[in-house]
């Protein structure tokens, strides 16, 4: 277990991850916010997407809140053992939800390898 990060250093490991998403898969991400939370209030999640994928919205537009990924940082801080491994799996689980908001489900990622 990696030593929980603060939140700060933690979500530059996150926006590092989508900054290394390709370029043009970037620039197709439409009304979609990232955020980090400590953990969902429910369930063992790593991340979540909520929204509305690319690949169902019709009329979607004018004034709708964004999408939102939420990243998990107590969960994945849990499940590594040292900082290169935190570091893989919040880039797999951001890839992960981002091909959520693509309209990718999770037989999909599995077979991709992603899930």
């Amino acid at each position: 277990m990696v030593e929980p990060l603060p939140r700060r250093r933690f979500e530059r490991l996150v926006a590092d991850a989508l900054d290394a998403l390709p370029p043009e898969l970037g620039s197709l991400m439409d009304n979609v916010a990232v955020v980090v939370e400590d953990r969902h209030p429910t369930e063992d999640l790593l991340g979540l997407y909520e929204g509305v994928p690319l690949t169902e919205r019709e009329d979607y537009g004018g004034m709708v809140m964004p999408d939102r990924i939420v990243i998990y940082r107590l969960p994945l801080c849990e499940l590594c053992d040292d900082l290169d491994d935190l570091v893989e799996e919040i880039t797999v689980t951001v890839v992960h939800e981002v091909a959520h908001h693509f309209g990718i489900d999770d037989d999909e990622l599995h077979e991709l390898g992603w899930a």
